[in-house]
């Protein structure tokens, strides 16, 4: 009867490991083991990465010998440039054609919002190996309907894709399309927050629709603009699909931007220490780009 009674103790001990405490970490301890293996560790292993370098087939501690050999690169210099030229023309001329789309689809004037706001939307859930196929169409240089456009009209033919200067144009005007709709949905939600009863205030003092806009409108709109400006300028140094869909990167590295280099180190030449190296740079322009933009906005 001891022995007995002892077993049911071990049982009832066993049955307690699962009380009202531990039922969420049992819940909570997959997704947590996933985060780890596909998130924590890749992030730990390539910062690591980033100090080593290959020599016979085994990887070795190298010390800072990637980060040197980084800032001693002129590619590295191109398409950071590339990245930065993007960044500061592309991102503003998204973020105004947002605001003045999302201002204008907020109008109680407009009628079939819902249309509207799906086709500016759709563009950011398209394929983008679609999509560019259909702008390498349009802006051929020789049977593109872009340039037969411009023929048409007695203006000579642009090189869109094959000249330097406007192989860039060619990426912002892609980029510009398929994430101002993004923005703007953001945007317009931000919109929708803002109370009627300021602009009802501001029309009885006489305020003009412009003077709503810029007093009432932006002001208000200050965190979501922070939002989008630091999301686009994340976005801008992950470009990557654009440029290796368009241009490859050319001509002559004038679209190569800083992902496509990493892509290039990491998955062409095989040096995954260098592309670490790399991916823990943009890490650090990401971070210094966004806290002063903080700055900036908080400073205003």
């Amino acid at each position: 009867m001891l022995e007995t009674g002892t077993n049911s103790l071990t049982i009832k001990k066993k049955k307690q490991f699962i009380t009202p405490k531990t039922v969420p970490y049992l819940f909570v301890g997959p997704a947590l083991l996933l985060f780890i293996a596909f998130t924590v560790y890749p992030i730990i292993a390539s910062f690591l990465l980033s100090f080593q370098t290959k020599v016979a087939g085994v990887y070795t501690f190298s010390g800072l010998a990637n980060y040197t050999r980084l800032f001693s690169d002129p590619l590295f210099y191109k398409a950071l440039g590339n990245t930065f030229i993007i960044l500061l023309v592309q991102v503003p001329i998204m973020l105004f054609l947002a605001v003045l789309l999302a201002s204008v689809l907020n109008s109680s004037l407009l009628r079939m919002k819902g249309f509207y706001r799906v086709a500016f939307f759709t563009p950011a859930v398209t394929s983008l190996v679609a999509a560019s196929i259909i702008f390498v169409l349009l802006l051929n240089t020789d049977y593109g309907l872009i340039n037969y456009l411009f023929t048409s009209i007695g203006l000579e033919k642009v090189h869109w894709l094959t000249d330097p200067f406007w192989a860039k144009v060619s990426l912002i005007l892609v980029t510009t399309w398929r994430w101002t709709g993004y923005n703007m949905v953001i945007l317009l939600a931000g919109l929708q927050n803002i109370p009627n009863s300021l602009y009802e205030a501001a029309s009885i003092d006489g305020a003009s629709t412009i003077k709503k806009f810029f007093y009432i409108t932006i002001p208000q709109l200050k965190p979501v603009l922070l939002f989008t400006f630091v999301m686009s300028t994340i976005g801008s140094f992950q470009l990557f699909d654009e440029p290796y869909n368009l241009t490859n990167g050319g001509p002559n590295n004038a679209t190569i931007t800083i992902t496509y280099y990493l892509y290039n180190q990491g998955f062409s030449f095989f040096n995954f220490g260098y592309a670490s190296a790399i991916a823990y740079v943009i890490v650090l322009f990401i971070a210094v780009l966004s806290w002063i933009q903080f700055k900036v906005v908080r400073n205003d």
